[in-house]
């Protein structure tokens, strides 16, 4: 803790240091120190419980409170509001390192860092965000973001969730669906049109606190992998909120959700890369300690080359991944690198993963080893905050804006 309290102070002094990857070839000494923080917590209390957590759906209530006693619940959040105060590349740090533990935790924290506290820093008002970052700090709150719908699908622009002004008052109705930290959430950033004739242009951004009249959730989903944290249906009947609680100007809404998940991409790029490093670490512990024709198996070539091709792509999604991060603490453009990052990242992790299994045999496919919950759990990398294609629209339309000036 106290390693990390140093941090904490420090960092925000390295980043002047570092704006360029070539400056990362090492890690500054502070982000450093917070790495290690952040890894040794991980190894300590949530590798050993992941399993448990997934078999069991259990939310890591415990956790999320010691990351937040840690400041990692609020990593870019200014002091003033209780955040750590730290830049976006020791968020990057942290969420991989902990998603290196736990991909459920990872991403519990990685939707209140970014998809919820991300758009009230960015968009909010001073009141607003007394009221709805400074008690989501700590990890005894956490906020969720619903954009999604039951019909849309990747299609942001076409929500059906309804706004409409009622005196001092807004009116929300609709469905928002795949809604992540759901059923733990004290408050969701939701995303509903205030005028259909505007289509994406009559979107607006409403901060709605949870639970509330007219909020009700769904089942929680069963998912395929990140088990330990929920993912549901917000339902919206008749919901009265303040004026006073839409975030940002009027139609302003789904600029909001765009550069929200710019950001956030980030954070689920850094969540893949860690379970791509679980994925080799796995690996290459086994292929040491495995015997096979008389030798441990990692004397083989065949095994070689998996290792080799697993530990490229960990480091060059983690390279994106920092680049993307350094970009946006300075201040940059970083649409296309957030989607380069979290698109290497994903892929990397479905892929290491698969190989981590080939490398275990029949072990990689039983529960008592843990590579087939990262293979899981990797999947979905691939398809929350923009599917794999989405990321490659992305891409090809700033190329093709860099192409034009």
């Amino acid at each position: 803790m106290a390693a990390l309290l140093k941090a904490r102070k420090a960092v925000g002094l390295c980043v002047a240091g570092c704006r360029s990857i070539s400056a990362l070839a090492e890690l500054p000494e502070i982000h450093q120190i917070l790495r290690q923080t952040c890894r040794d917590y991980a190894d300590r209390e949530l590798t050993p419980i992941a399993a448990r957590l997934d078999k069991e759906h259990t939310y890591p209530s415990k956790q999320i409170g010691e990351l937040g006693a840690m400041g990692l619940m609020a990593v870019e959040v200014p002091e003033e509001w209780g955040g750590a105060g730290m830049d976006y590349l020791a968020y990057s740090l942290a969420m991989e390192e902990i998603s290196r533990g736990c991909a459920s935790t990872g991403v519990v924290v990685s939707v209140n860092n970014s998809l919820y506290l991300g758009p009230i820093l960015k968009f909010g008002s001073d009141a607003q965000k007394e009221q709805w970052i400074t008690p989501f700090t700590t990890g005894e709150k956490v906020g969720c973001f619903g954009l999604s719908e039951p019909g849309n699908g990747s299609d942001a622009g076409a929500a059906s969730t309804m706004a409409v002004q009622d005196g001092d008052e807004w009116v929300l109705n609709g469905t928002k669906a795949w809604i992540t930290n759901s059923w733990e959430a004290s408050a969701a950033v939701v995303f509903a049109t205030t005028d259909k004739k505007l289509k994406h242009k009559g979107i607006s951004a409403f901060l709605v606190p949870m639970p509330h009249p007219g909020v009700s959730l769904g089942k929680k989903e069963d998912k395929l992998g990140i088990r330990a944290s929920s993912t549901a249906n917000i339902i919206m009947e008749d919901c009265r909120i303040p004026l006073g609680n839409m975030l940002g100007p009027r139609g302003a809404g789904f600029k909001i959700a765009m550069q929200t998940l710019d950001s956030g991409r980030i954070g689920i790029a850094s969540q893949a890369v860690g379970i791509a490093q679980a994925s080799l670490d796995c690996a290459a512990d086994y292929a040491l300690k495995r015997t096979a024709f008389g030798a441990a198996i990692g004397k083989l070539q065949a095994i070689q080359f998996k290792l080799a091709d697993m530990a490229l792509a960990v480091e060059s999604a983690r390279l994106l991944t920092w680049k993307a991060s350094l970009l946006k603490d300075s201040h940059k453009p970083y649409s296309k690198e957030a989607a380069m990052a979290k698109l290497a990242a994903s892929e990397a992790a479905t892929f290491c993963a698969h190989q981590a299994i080939q490398v275990l045999g029949g072990m990689g496919y039983v529960s008592d080893m843990p590579a087939e919950r990262h293979y899981r759990d990797a999947r979905i990398t691939e398809i929350y905050e923009g599917t794999s294609e989405i990321q490659r629209l992305v891409i090809a339309g700033q190329i093709l804006k860099e192409y034009q000036r």
